[in-house]
């Protein structure tokens, strides 16, 4: 019997955080992390200025003395690889103005690479097999990152593409299904569609479903509780930036080097 958690038959498939990228790995070609607040958002902003972005794991709630061996491995591997390290949000300093906060990166001086820790998004693309195109996808590029796939010949049964979102984390660490990244997954799996790639996985479908069905993106995504969180924290205009819809025509692909730069 096959393993059916793999959405087998699909050309265009549908999962939630590590586990479910995880999973999907074993037979991908092509696996897109979308993570719009804010990891895939603050990828595109980054790469559209010329940086190269390396995803890093690191936890959500660095508490324990693993989580802190964490921290200090993401330190040493930017120095290995010749990069700077971004900083949590409220961490910034004119010395280390960058951070996963795509305002952030708008106003920061230029770098040629930066490791960009996350505990979702960098996650899943920095644990994808060395093997697998990944792409990184946000409401900034879909239209351009649909067209790059199906210009590759992804979104086929025997090439299919897996769109995980990424999701949030609750404070145990387990994942937290996040709005936006349903949504944008499913603004991604819409425009696959659109373009003739396919045949859906019912988990993709009922993404596409969520994304058509809603009305007012940006109002639900500012509503959603990421996007309270941010607001509430000082970030409305992370929030902003990431409801900016095809407005950037670069698509983000990992290398052979691991970072992310224009396909």
């Amino acid at each position: 019997m096959g393993d059916w958690a793999v959405q087998p038959g699909s050309g265009i498939r549908f999962e939630w955080g590590l586990a479910g990228a995880g999973r999907l790995a074993a037979e991908a070609t092509c696996l897109v992390v979308v993570d719009v607040l804010s990891f895939s958002t603050a990828v595109s902003v980054a790469v559209e200025t010329g940086i190269r972005v390396l995803p890093f794991w690191l936890p959500a709630s660095p508490a324990t003395t693993a989580e802190r061996a964490s921290e200090k491995a993401a330190a040493v591997y930017a120095r290995q690889s010749g990069a700077r390290l971004a900083v949590a949000r409220h961490a910034v300093t004119p010395d280390s103005p960058w951070s996963i906060s795509p305002a952030h990166l708008r106003r920061a001086r230029f770098v040629a690479r930066l490791v960009l820790p996350s505990p979702s998004g960098a996650a899943i693309a920095a644990a994808a097999p060395p093997g697998v195109r990944v792409v990184a996808a946000c409401l900034r590029n879909i239209t351009a990152v649909g067209n790059w796939l199906t210009a590759h010949g992804y979104g086929t049964p025997e090439h299919p593409v897996d769109v995980i979102a990424a999701g949030e984390r609750w404070p145990d660490g387990s994942l937290r299904p996040a709005l936006e990244d349903l949504l944008g997954a499913g603004a991604l799996i819409s425009e696959l569609h659109h373009q003739g790639a396919g045949g859906l996985s019912a988990e993709a479908a009922a993404a596409k479903a969520a994304y058509e069905g809603t009305a007012d993106l940006t109002r639900a995504i500012a509503a959603s509780a990421s996007g309270r969180e941010l607001a509430a924290t000082g970030f409305v205009e992370d929030v902003a930036i990431a409801t900016e819809e095809d407005t950037c025509t670069l698509v983000p692909v990992r290398d052979s080097d691991g970072a992310f730069a224009p396909g």
